[in-house]
């Protein structure tokens, strides 16, 4: 039973999986070097560890390269891949349904309707009312796809107080998002084709838009979404036994809820604002930590999903950048690539799943 097997994982980590724990951190470390290291300028590893430590290449494009650039970019995608596979990891277990992602409840879809709005109506009517997000610079487009999640996480929580089941909320929030996107696809429709390009790159996703200066917003966003993660890591373990064992152990299934969507959202809000809608993270990395360490105690499955995010999310931006190219592929195909066959594997398991979520 989930039961019996949760009770043997929470005592304590086990050596072998605290020896896996360690061994992702060293791949993390490792990927993240490799993504400093390698580009369309190539830069070898001990003059990225002697700018790291303060010092200076031996050349100064390279420390500017690093420092302006790679970066603020490997922490980004670190930080947002650690997010969506967190955000992934508890609409999974919320709703008890493998293939829920982070977005799942719209948020990823009011984002992009703030950007849809300042993108495609610049220069029209719509102008007059996004003519002060111009003060923000660079901004603009996170300023604009924040205000679009929050609007949307601002009814999801106020149909959560009224709503007594997961999945009620569930479809509630498939159905905003489907509202929401059709208002987006409206707008493409009456939109000149140089705004809508401008859009579509939007959607493609990438880690290189965040400069220092948003880093100072993103990073604390991500860990402040992150920390409350890990303080609901035992409200996840009680609602894998279903919500009605979770009140008989004394909890407040709703507040816990509600707090599960605030954080899901806050990671996915954010990534979404400053990335773009980066799809499959979510999905996938719950999953390969799953099977991993082969548990569904959420103490060792969050910090085990952190790492992973970041491996993967890291890994799929190096691919993404094709080392000694020029070239730059779309992000969110690179992560469709790596996320599609885990979702087809996924289904594929069914019955496994099915164990999983619903004993």
């Amino acid at each position: 039973m989930l039961l019996s097997s949760i009770a043997s994982h929470t005592a304590s980590f086990r050596p072998t999986r605290s020896y896996l724990l360690i061994v992702l951190l060293l791949i993390l470390i490792v990927v993240f070097l490799l993504s400093l290291a390698l580009g369309s300028v190539p830069i070898p590893l001990n003059e990225i560890v002697r700018v790291l430590l303060g010092g200076q290449a031996s050349r100064d494009s390279w420390t500017s390269i690093i420092l302006k650039f790679r970066l603020p970019k490997a922490l980004t995608a670190l930080l947002a891949g650690a997010a969506l596979g967190i955000g992934g990891l508890q609409m999974q277990t919320l709703f008890r349904n493998p293939l829920a992602d982070p977005f799942v409840l719209g948020i990823s879809s009011g984002a992009s309707l703030g950007v849809a709005l300042v993108v495609l109506t610049i220069g029209t009517a719509g102008s007059i009312l996004f003519a002060g997000v111009s003060f923000f610079g660079d901004l603009s487009l996170a300023v604009a796809a924040s205000i679009g999640s929050a609007a949307v996480l601002a009814i999801v929580l106020l149909v959560a107080r009224r709503v007594t089941s997961s999945v009620t909320l569930l479809i509630l929030g498939l159905m905003f998002g489907y509202g929401v996107s059709a208002l987006v696809s409206l707008l493409l429709y009456f939109s000149i084709s140089q705004r809508i390009q401008a859009y579509v790159n939007w959607t493609f996703g990438s880690f290189g838009a965040v400069t220092w200066n948003q880093m100072v917003v993103f990073a604390p966003a991500i860990l402040i979404g992150l920390g409350i993660a890990f303080l609901l890591s035992k409200s996840l373990n009680a609602l894998l036994l279903g919500e009605t064992y979770a009140r008989s152990m004394g909890m407040n299934v709703q507040r816990s809820r509600r707090w599960i969507v605030i954080s899901t959202a806050l990671l996915a809000g954010t990534v979404t604002a400053f990335c773009g809608p980066i799809g499959f993270l979510g999905i996938a990395v719950p999953h390969i930590c799953r099977n991993i360490f082969n548990t569904s105690d959420h103490r060792i499955l969050i910090p085990a999903t952190i790492l992973m995010g970041g491996i993967v999310a890291v890994v799929a931006d190096l691919i993404a950048q094709l080392p000694g190219s020029q070239l730059v592929l779309p992000l969110n195909a690179v992560t469709a690539l790596i996320g599609a066959p885990i979702v087809i594997w996924i289904i594929l398991r069914g019955r496994g799943l099915k164990a999983t979520f619903e004993s």
